[in-house]
């Protein structure tokens, strides 16, 4: 398992070398997200469904690495060739001040934070 840090992940989703999966769930993504992450909850999880073989590597993440691991074996598992997430998360990339959207509770809009 490759463990990415968010400023590899920053680098590689900038240049779009990489398709970004948060296997968070659902209210976890509608709170706040990384721009350009897709969504495959890991409680609905299907490696089958990956967008792998698009020419640019998919990086997993979850809030702070654990689930992203668990997706991975069960990618593995399943023979779909995904290896790599981002170390730490969403937490991480935050912790990081990289751009990221959040829920206002305000507004119950999206607000992207840079």
């Amino acid at each position: 398992m490759e463990n990415w840090t968010s400023q590899q992940t920053a680098d590689a989703l900038d240049a779009g070398e990489i398709i970004l999966v948060d296997v968070r769930e659902a209210a976890e993504f509608h709170e706040a997200r990384i721009p350009g992450a897709l969504l495959m909850p890991l409680s609905t999880f299907d490696p089958a469904a990956l967008p792998v073989g698009q020419g640019r590597k998919v990086v997993l993440h979850c809030k702070a690495g654990g689930r992203s691991a668990k997706a991975i074996e069960i990618a593995q598992a399943s023979g779909v060739n995904v290896d790599t997430h981002l170390a730490g998360g969403i937490t991480e990339w935050i912790a990081e001040d990289r751009p990221h959207f959040r829920l206002d509770p305000a507004t119950g809009h999206m607000v992207l934070h840079r």
